[in-house]
């Protein structure tokens, strides 16, 4: 079997690379990643070469009409990115963002015979953003069984886990390493601002975790 990883740039989607790996072997894995005219689009560069790191296929696709379907503070660089709040819905939203991505790698992994798609969306840790939600990945792995008549598996092994214990899962594989590679910064700045709400999140995990941000060195 094979299985094809989508492929951010990020944390979890780097999480769910080893986590394909380990199921079904380099060989077997491919990996897609989507240019949408993100402010961050140096995740690119880093999907790019965690895909080289680990061996596998890389594909990136352009996507550049979904900046224009919205406005948002991660396609409009005019915009100053809001802290995620409770009662509201985070500026950083791209709606229909992975309704996009994952559409687009069914169709991808169709074509190369892949049933077995990963994507590294979280519940747990709760942005807000209802595409990253169970009940969305559940409800589009149907439709698009019923679209393109076939039999798609859509994995989020990182579901339900906290940044925290996705630090120790990585670390546990032995490839914490990879997380070198690994970008998450909204503002698209090298080194990371370390105060956007992707900043923020990902620095509370390492904490919890009692372990350092390779990004930043052993």
């Amino acid at each position: 079997m094979k299985a094809l990883v989508l492929l951010s740039g990020g944390q979890d989607s780097a999480t769910c690379l080893a986590l394909a790996i380990a199921e079904f072997g380099a060989a077997n894995v491919m990996t897609v990643s989507f240019d949408y005219g993100q402010r961050h689009r140096i995740e690119l560069e880093k999907a790019s070469l965690l895909a080289a790191t680990a061996g596998v296929s890389y594909k990136e696709v352009p996507l550049p009409f979904i900046a224009g379907l919205s406005q948002n503070a991660l396609t409009d660089n005019s915009m100053t990115i809001d802290a995620i709040g409770p009662e509201s819905m985070p500026n950083t939203f791209v709606p229909g963002r992975n309704l996009f991505f994952l559409s687009v790698a069914a169709v991808i992994a169709k074509q190369h015979g892949i049933r077995i798609l990963y994507t590294g969306v979280c519940q747990t840790d709760y942005s807000g953003y209802p595409d990253c939600r169970d009940t969305f990945v559940r409800s589009l792995n149907v439709t698009l069984n019923l679209a393109m008549e076939d039999h798609f598996e859509i994995r989020t092994p990182l579901m339900w886990m906290t940044k925290a214990e996705t630090v120790q899962l990585m670390a546990d594989m032995g490839r914490l390493e990879w997380y070198a590679h690994t970008y998450t910064c909204y503002e698209g700045v090298v080194p990371p601002c370390g105060v956007c709400p992707s900043c923020l999140l990902r620095a509370r995990g390492f904490a919890e975790a009692g372990v350092l941000d390779p990004q930043f060195g052993f």
